[in-house]
């Protein structure tokens, strides 16, 4: 048991290690879709959460963790979905006949 416990924490921090260098690597022109395909993963996270935390009928510690991973994940989504949106009204094309009204 603990040795399984030292192995996930070793995936997990070798995990973050990864994700830093991948990510650090991203030009800026690719962040938009970059946030994008994060927003779907985090979707998929609601789900299995959803799936988690209606496992059982009753309140334990399954329960409370799939819900924490569904607020966490809704809090993702929604402020990717923002970030994402307001990255790209910064290319769309302004009406100049608007501004001078």
């Amino acid at each position: 048991m603990e040795g399984q416990l030292i192995f996930s924490v070793y995936v997990f921090v070798l995990a973050i290690f990864v994700g830093v260098e991948l990510i650090s690597k991203v030009p800026p022109t690719l962040h938009t879709p970059l946030m994008s395909g994060a927003n779907a993963i985090s979707g998929v996270v609601i789900v299995g959460a959803m799936v988690s935390a209606g496992i059982s009928g009753e309140l334990n510690t399954t329960t409370a963790l799939g819900l924490a991973a569904m607020v966490f994940a809704a809090i993702n989504v929604v402020g990717g979905y923002m970030v994402t949106d307001r990255m790209l009204e910064m290319f769309k094309k302004k009406d100049r006949k608007k501004k001078e009204a």
